[in-house]
């Protein structure tokens, strides 16, 4: 409950030329001219696709994917750059050529909205994780990292940002289409649906789906091994953030909504997800 709930200033036009839109979606500078070769994208089978809204445990779930699919150790995997392991489809670096071109299996990311990821994804092909964080701990990891970042060039509160978050005003477009967009297709054999707080609530049975989805056998010691490495490797990613406050920590909400912004939110929260029964635990 820090800041207080007073008019904020417009958002500086610097910071609204940093999109473009397409298909009536906000997308980052760097998609602008790409969208058709992505939409031709080709896929295989063996292919590991982790598809997030942006701050909604990306970085951990690559890790906890690589260290699955790939029988790693944590420590190993605290040693390595594991970006340049997962690069993500839409970014101007590696690039959509060198990414088609990468050896098998490959492992690759991307944030864009479900409608404009690979044809051939929409076609089963592939393998693809999905997670979903729940909206309130996002927008607060999200402002933070807006604020972190000198190419946003935002200045505006956090007051501002929710709102903005809220109206689908920021990059990637609304979280609400989102995520629903992808929980529609839960059911699809080639997407796995998960939720970012399941990794603290119940990370037992988050890795279980995992290896089942990716087709690696495992008996019971094998699994119960596999997620003592990921729960240490959430506890390295915990640790490894700034002291002031940990963005991937569950409940980060609760120390910056005033009682009025929570109250506005789930006004808007009810509203947009009024048709659909996918459903967050704010309490954790």
């Amino acid at each position: 409950m820090a800041e207080s709930e007073v008019d904020t200033p417009s958002t500086p036009i610097e910071y609204e030329s940093k999109y473009f839109e397409y298909h009536g979606v906000r997308l980052p500078p760097f998609c602008r001219g790409k969208m058709d070769e992505i939409d031709n994208f080709s896929l295989r089978s063996s292919d590991i696709w982790i598809v997030t809204y942006p701050k909604s445990g990306t970085s951990l779930l690559q890790e906890v994917v690589y260290l699955v699919s790939q029988g790693a150790d944590p420590d190993e995997i605290g040693l390595m750059n594991i970006d340049e392991q997962l690069p993500v489809l839409e970014y101007p670096q590696p690039g959509l050529e060198i990414i088609q071109e990468l050896t098998s299996p490959r492992l690759i990311k991307s944030h864009l909205p479900y409608r404009f990821l690979p044809t051939a994804m929409h076609n089963g092909e592939g393998k693809v994780i999905y997670m979903a964080r729940n909206p309130k701990d996002l927008v607060v990891s999200y402002y933070q990292f807006h604020r972190s970042l000198r190419t946003m060039s935002y200045r505006g509160t956090f007051q501002e940002f929710c709102r903005r978050f809220m109206n689908d005003k920021l990059g990637y477009g609304s979280w609400f289409e989102h995520v629903q967009e992808f929980w529609e297709h839960r059911m699809d054999s080639n997407v796995l649906f998960l939720k970012y707080e399941d990794m603290y609530k119940d990370l037992g049975t988050l890795v279980e789906q995992l290896a089942r989805f990716l087709g690696i056998s495992c008996d019971k010691a094998q699994l119960e091994s596999m997620v003592e490495s990921c729960n240490q490797l959430i506890e390295q990613c915990c640790n490894s953030e700034a002291l002031s406050i940990c963005r991937g920590r569950v409940g980060l909400w609760k120390d910056i909504f005033t009682v009025s912004m929570n109250e506005k939110f789930d006004a808007v929260y009810r509203q947009k997800m009024a048709k659909s029964d996918l459903t967050f635990d704010f309490t954790l």
